[in-house]
Formats: C-alpha cells, sequence, structure tokens
C-alpha cells in the first residue's frame, strides 16, 4: 500500500513537471510570437516612414478616368503634402487646383500644408477629384505660363549665382585701378537694366494671372 502511495506521489511530480514545462514552452513561444509581432509592426512603421519620406504612389479618380501619380516631396519638406499632390493632379487632369476638391475616405483635403500621410494616404491610397478641367484655350495658355515659370526659374537660379559672384566684386578698389573701376560700373548698370526688365516681367505675369483668374470664376458661376 505504501509503495503504492510513493508511486502515486511519484507519478504525480512526474505529471507537474511536465505540466510546468509544458506552460514555460507556451510562455516561450508567446513571448517569441509578441516579439515577432512586434518587429513586423516596426519593419512595417519604418517602411512607411521611409516611402513618406521619399514618396508614395497615389491612384487619383476623376470621372471615368483613373490617373496613378507618384507623389514626391518637395524642396524644403520632410514628406509629401496636400499641395503636391493638388499639382500632381492639376498636370494630369487640367482641373485647377483652386478647383480641386480632394476627397479621401469621405474627408475632403483642405489643408495644402497638411502632409499625406497625417491623413492616412499610404503607399497604394485612392483619392476621389471633383471639379471641372479648363477650357482648351486656357490649357493652351496655362501652358504657356507653365514654361515661362520654369525659364524664370532657370534665370533665378543664375541670377543666386551671379549675386554671389557680384559680391566679390563690392570691395573697395584702389584709386588706381581705373580700367576696373569702369568695368564695375558698367557691371552695375547692366545688372539694374536687367532687374528693371524682371520688374516689367513680373508685372506682366501679375497681370496675365489677374485675367485667367478672373475667367475661372466666371466660368465656376
Amino acid at each position: 500500500m505504501k509503495k503504492k502511495i510513493q508511486f502515486r506521489v511519484a507519478r504525480s511530480e512526474e505529471m507537474a513537471q511536465r505540466e510546468e514545462v509544458a506552460r514555460t514552452e507556451e510562455m516561450a513561444q508567446s513571448e517569441e510570437m509578441a516579439r515577432s509581432e512586434e518587429m513586423t509592426r516596426s519593419e512595417e512603421v519604418a517602411q512607411s516612414e521611409e516611402m513618406a519620406a521619399t514618396g508614395l504612389n497615389v491612384t487619383v479618380s476623376h470621372n471615368n478616368e483613373k490617373h496613378n501619380l507618384y507623389v514626391t516631396l518637395q524642396q524644403g519638406t520632410s514628406e509629401p503634402v496636400v499641395q503636391d499632390l493638388a499639382q500632381l493632379v492639376e498636370e494630369a487632369t487640367g482641373v485647377p487646383v483652386a478647383f480641386q476638391k480632394l476627397i479621401f475616405k469621405g474627408k475632403s483635403l483642405k489643408e495644402m500644408e497638411q502632409p499625406l500621410s497625417a491623413l492616412g494616404i499610404q503607399n497604394g491610397c485612392r483619392v476621389m477629384l471633383i471639379g471641372k478641367k479648363n477650357s482648351l484655350e486656357e490649357q493652351v495658355e496655362l501652358k504657356k505660363l507653365k514654361d515661362l515659370e520654369k525659364a524664370v526659374e532657370k534665370i533665378a537660379n543664375q541670377l543666386e549665382e551671379l549675386n554671389k559672384d557680384f559680391a566679390g566684386i563690392q570691395q573697395i578698389l584702389p584709386e588706381n585701378f581705373k580700367d576696373s573701376r569702369l568695368k564695375r560700373k558698367g557691371l552695375v548698370t547692366k545688372v539694374q537694366a536687367f532687374l528693371a526688365e524682371c520688374d516689367t516681367v513680373e508685372q506682366n505675369i501679375g497681370q496675365e494671372t489677374e485675367r485667367l483668374q478672373s475667367t475661372n470664376f466666371a466660368l465656376a458661376d
């Protein structure tokens, strides 16, 4: 009888040990799965942040058309914003930014400087556009203005470089450097004349922009 009791006790202890080992293994597996899930989430977040920092693909639906756009961040920003998307939409659809209504998951994208990631827009998301295209005549005018804008930006970059060089010749020249003084004076005169022409071009662009805006408002009404 005593042996039977001892056997049962030993059997009970063995079963308890096995159960403890099983529980330990189960806990280890649970911890491993938790770590794996955490690593997966971290990788997904890292990938999302990387895409936000470089750019992302967005599908824009307008009427019966779909446009696959790759939105990249602009200089001076850390990730693409609504304005970046709106400009691409204008180029793809012909609907001016001012007359676009971009909708994502039932919400209108109104804040132009808001990051797309803050709105939940990620790689592969779809955005709906409501708005009318420009007339063919206006598209021609807009193309001219955009080409002119690119030319102005190119000249602005060149002027920035010239300004750095020009600052270097602002130093006081000795009295006996007559040729250098005359050359510098002539250069200053040319730069001033060029700046005056830039002011004229700026005024013309402003007048043309106002004309186009007036046309757009009339069409919208």
